[in-house]
């Protein structure tokens, strides 16, 4: 596994993950995680030990690897040892960090207004349009296909999303009449033979193939430079922007939650945390004691009897 050709081992274990329908992104990441072992073994990872598995955990930890980037790598090799190898007793030396829990980056509604106003071209402005106003992730924006767009029922369908599912999220007078602004323009050199309905609405410079998400977040930093925004954003922010401004306008967060496509509650209620506007409404008790204290009324005392 520490050369380019397909080993029997990385064969079986493209055969075990494509079985369990892993993607094609995180099949490329396992077989990663499992060259980045070889090279540290300088030899093939099926002939590890629980010693080699320790040693290398450590190598981890004394490199500049982020916490994230380590889970990521031992994930890999969990699955080689429990699932390809069926080694439970080495897969049970692997651990995970916990990772920190940070506050999403958000930008505010006029960040985001300025954002939108200066991008590039008509093609910018509808790609970023489409990530603030309907929430959805950079591959899910770039993927999508004419046959999405539902105008009779003002939804946007997106299929097969992050854990295989699907979803439907809103399509506003003003996305759709973006997405009319950018059919009439879009080039169809590439895709004059596909069928209307399966055409993407962004197709990318290979023939067949959608924008790809690194295009779409250097359109999205190119903006964001020329909007001023000195925030660290990337481009997930448009999709945090988009679920903490519905928050701080009283949207139901159950609702929030479906538009994103969160399995969990607490993973939507995050946002609670970065939502501004509710926070700096809440009023202090500290600003209650310096107010006068309010005279209880006496109750009338009754005549006697």
């Amino acid at each position: 596994m520490g050369t380019d050709t397909v080993s029997p081992l990385r064969q079986r274990m493209i055969e075990d993950m494509s079985a369990r329908k892993l993607c094609a992104a995180t099949q490329r990441g396992h077989i990663h995680s499992c060259k980045k072992l070889a090279a540290f073994l300088k030899r093939s990872p099926d002939t590890a030990t629980a010693e080699d598995i320790r040693l290398f955990q450590l190598h981890l930890a004394e490199s500049d690897a982020s916490i994230c980037t380590r889970n990521r790598t031992m994930t890999g090799l969990r699955f080689l040892f429990r699932v390809t190898l069926g080694r439970l007793d080495l897969a049970a030396g692997i651990y995970h960090i916990r990772e920190p829990q940070k506050i999403p980056l958000v930008m505010s509604p006029d960040e985001t207004r300025r954002l939108l106003a200066v991008a590039a071209n008509l093609k910018v402005r509808t790609l970023l349009s489409l990530g603030y106003g309907c929430g959805l992730r950079a591959g899910e924006v770039v993927r999508l296909k004419v046959k999405d767009i539902d105008r009779a029922q003002k939804i946007i369908r997106v299929e097969q999303a992050k854990g295989r599912k699907d979803r439907n999220v809103m399509l506003s007078p003003d996305t759709l009449d973006l997405l009319r602004q950018w059919w009439r323009v879009r080039s169809t050199r590439y895709d004059a033979t596909t069928p209307l309905q399966e055409r993407w609405l962004f197709p990318g410079r290979r023939p067949g193939k959608p924008l790809t998400t690194r295009q779409l977040s250097r359109l999205f930093h190119k903006a964001a430079d020329a909007a001023g925004i000195k925030k660290s954003v990337t481009l997930h922010a448009l999709r945090h922007s988009f679920a903490t401004h519905l928050l701080e306008r009283g949207t139901d967060i159950r609702i929030i939650q479906a538009l994103l496509g969160h399995d969990k509650l607490d993973t939507t209620a995050r946002y609670t945390r970065v939502a501004t506007g509710m926070i700096a409404n809440v009023e202090s008790p500290l600003d209650l004691l310096s107010q006068p204290r309010k005279k209880q009324r006496r109750s009338k005392e009754l005549p006697p009897a």
